[in-house]
């Protein structure tokens, strides 16, 4: 009978809200080590885009060895040429980026400018010609991508040693104060559902006491 209650109360809401704060709480501490990551990174962008390039580089050869696996395993099928040729040519990128990262780099700070230029013209361009609803906002986007994609135009290849590292950083940033506001957001609503089904459990409990009797010691009549 003790274990039965002992397994109850381990099954019990108390505990199943134990876990969750517990899970909320690791979520929230994730984020703090992003956050100082982020921080980290904005400092040193040099070594935040260095360190972004290597991460790179081996996602790459892991993602092209996985793949190359996937395909040998289905060889019988009719794309399995077409997964050899992905899975070598991201092994292949992996392996260069790895072997000069800077120069992956100067080549990513390109195309990411490029991007800017092409999202900002056809941002400030459909803003311009559609007029809709979010057209001041849509407008100041579009403005934005091309003033940012221009400055890094403007000074690479040298803006290459801390560009990626900014954006990685940012997003490194960005996503662990969103992490530290789910777990504590998680933990209060943990909080107060417990609290909650204590207060709802609590008069229950001081009205009744052994047998189903209540204070008065007379037990309550059942209706039939």
């Amino acid at each position: 009978m003790a274990r039965t209650a002992k397994a109850a109360q381990g099954t019990g809401p108390r505990a199943e809200a134990a876990r969750l704060s517990r899970g909320f709480g690791r979520l929230a501490a994730l984020g703090v080590v992003l956050v100082l990551a982020g921080l980290v990174g904005l400092v040193y962008t040099g070594l935040a885009t260095l360190t972004s390039m290597l991460l790179f580089g081996w996602l790459l050869l892991i993602g092209g060895a996985v793949g190359l696996l996937h395909a040998v395993q289905a060889r019988d099928s009719n794309f399995f040429w077409l997964g050899v040729v992905v899975a070598a040519l991201n092994i292949a990128a992996g392996a260069v980026v790895l072997r000069t990262p800077d120069t992956a780099a100067e080549a990513l700070t390109m195309f990411a400018a490029l991007l800017f230029l092409t999202g900002g013209v056809f941002r400030l361009v459909g803003s311009l010609v559609v007029r809709g609803p979010q057209f001041g906002w849509t407008l100041v986007q579009g403005a934005f991508g091309l003033l940012l994609g221009i400055l890094v135009l403007a000074s690479w290849p040298s803006s290459s040693q801390y560009t990626i590292g900014t954006f990685f950083s940012l997003a490194l940033l960005f996503d662990g104060l969103g992490l530290i506001a789910t777990g504590y957001g998680g933990r209060r609503i943990v909080g107060m559902v417990s609290d909650r089904l204590a207060d709802e459990a609590s008069p229950r409990t001081e009205r009744e006491g052994p047998g189903g009797r209540d204070e008065s010691g007379v037990k309550p009549v059942q209706p039939e």
